[in-house]
């Protein structure tokens, strides 16, 4: 199933203890329904309707309060950025946040948007299952209209717009996005003398590097490479051509990889995934110790590195000296290709300042609000080379160029694409993983199950 190419420079991180860890959201995901897509064309015609009036009124300076449903206020820096940047170049604005908490956020946050108390005029959208709930309840205002008559170029996005349009309409715009790239000591490398990873390594060439500053003996063992629990440390290789997702139904093509990380485990170039499960190890725990050659991990763990190593939480002697590069890819597939997940911004259907808060989701997720991002030490959605310079430029970024080439991505694909059943494909995908890893069941068995029992879902 060949899906939308996301050609253009797209990152994002959660900054510090933000993102010590990171998970998918699995809620429910759902269509809009034939009454729903009528009630947002209505929406739209009357949101169109009433945007003069919306701008005489920014105009002429009159008072405005936008409620904003978010999630960590506390130990995420960038919110607090954001209004206060918003607020001093926007006088007669006050942006008044509410935090959801992290916990569930998508779930909670449908339950608010779902009672007829619900004040908030912006919402921060998570991911794109939780995304496509709301679509589907009528509680998001569709942003055609806005977008059309504020002129914004869509292009900037690199066609993740694409990727979220429900029916037609546009109901979010993105301002960050996680990408998958990946991490490596290069201590370990200099003491085994091999060279670093490149840029550009298909996983044929990763596997061999992996294998060649691996060492199993007791007591210094080192491990070539490294993976979470996650199915998508594992499945993320086989989606990266753009002929492929984890809504095919048919999961053969990952067949290969599974082959290739288990192979890893018996010959001792990586942990074990039973005994990380056991253990409940954390990959920041792995990599950080310093045991670790390389991990495929999210652009989020490039600002809990930067900040860990400052505050003395990771041993600068174990971890100190590391770089990053793009993710390996398929023979065949162009370098820089990843996967991602976005985060956006979204006006509420209920709310009676739509225009208002359109300004605000606008202004956060173009340029202004990107250079903010970036200089929280947090990739934006909207990337550009002064952009990309800030945040190559942010203390404690690694220096060499390498690093800084790799922020740069040429296809990004959605990690969870939108889908109706996306959530349920997530959990059978889940389960069969599981099996796979801890050998309960072989390659071909688990990829069996995935495909009988997905396509199940799918109705095939």
């Amino acid at each position: 199933m060949k899906r939308k190419v996301l050609s253009a420079v797209l990152a994002s991180a959660m900054i510090a203890a933000t993102l010590a860890g990171c998970g998918s959201a699995a809620d429910t995901a759902g269509s809009a329904s034939e009454q729903g897509q009528s009630e947002a064309g209505a929406a739209s015609t009357e949101a169109a309707s009433t945007e003069a009036g919306g701008e005489e009124a920014a105009a002429d300076g009159e008072a405005i309060t936008l409620k904003w449903a978010i999630w960590d206020k506390d130990i995420t820096p960038y919110w607090v950025a954001l209004k206060d940047a918003y607020e001093e170049t926007h006088s007669n604005v006050t942006i008044e946040m509410t935090d959801l908490g992290s916990t569930d956020y998508m779930t909670v946050l449908a339950t608010e948007l779902s009672g007829s108390g619900s004040d908030f005029d912006v919402v921060t959208i998570k991911d794109v299952p939780g995304y496509a709930t709301l679509v589907s309840k009528n509680t998001l205002e569709p942003l055609d209209s806005y977008i059309e008559t504020a002129g914004i170029d869509l292009s900037q996005y690199g066609g993740v717009d694409e990727q979220i349009t429900v029916d037609g309409s546009l109901y979010e715009l993105p301002f960050r996005n996680d990408f998958w790239v990946l991490f490596y000591n290069k201590d370990i490398f200099d003491n085994a003398g091999v060279d670093y990873p490149t840029n550009d390594m298909t996983f044929e060439e990763y596997d061999a590097l992996a294998r060649q500053v691996a060492d199993p003996t007791f007591g210094s063992q080192v491990y070539g490479t490294h993976y979470h629990t996650w199915r998508s440390a594992v499945q993320l290789f086989g989606v990266l051509d753009g002929q492929h997702s984890i809504l095919d139904g048919n999961y053969d093509f990952f067949k290969p990889y599974y082959e290739l990380v288990l192979k890893e485990e018996d010959d001792q170039i990586c942990r074990n995934y039973a005994d990380l499960s056991a253990e409940g190890l954390h990959y920041s725990a792995a990599f950080s110790g310093g045991d670790v050659a390389m991990m495929n991990m999210g652009s989020w763990f490039i600002s809990t590195m930067i900040s860990s190593l400052q505050s003395g939480e990771y041993d600068s002697s174990l971890c100190g000296n590391w770089g990053i590069v793009k993710y390996p890819h398929a023979e065949g597939v162009e370098p820089g290709s990843t996967l991602g997940t976005i985060t956006g911004l979204a006006v509420t259907s209920v709310s009676d300042q739509k225009q208002a808060a359109f300004d605000f989701v606008n202004w956060v997720s173009g340029e202004e609000g990107a250079k903010v991002m970036a200089e929280t030490g947090n990739f934006p959605a909207l990337m550009n080379d002064e952009v990309a310079d800030i945040i190559a430029g942010l203390d404690g970024f690694p220096t060499d160029e390498a690093s800084k080439e790799a922020l740069s991505v040429s296809n990004l694909y959605l990690e969870v694409p939108y889908a109706e059943n996306v959530s349920e494909i997530n959990d059978i995908l889940d389960t069969y993983h599981k099996s796979i890893m801890n050998r309960e069941m072989t390659v071909d068995e688990g990829i069996a199950k995935m495909n009988e029992e997905v396509g199940k879902v799918l109705g095939q």
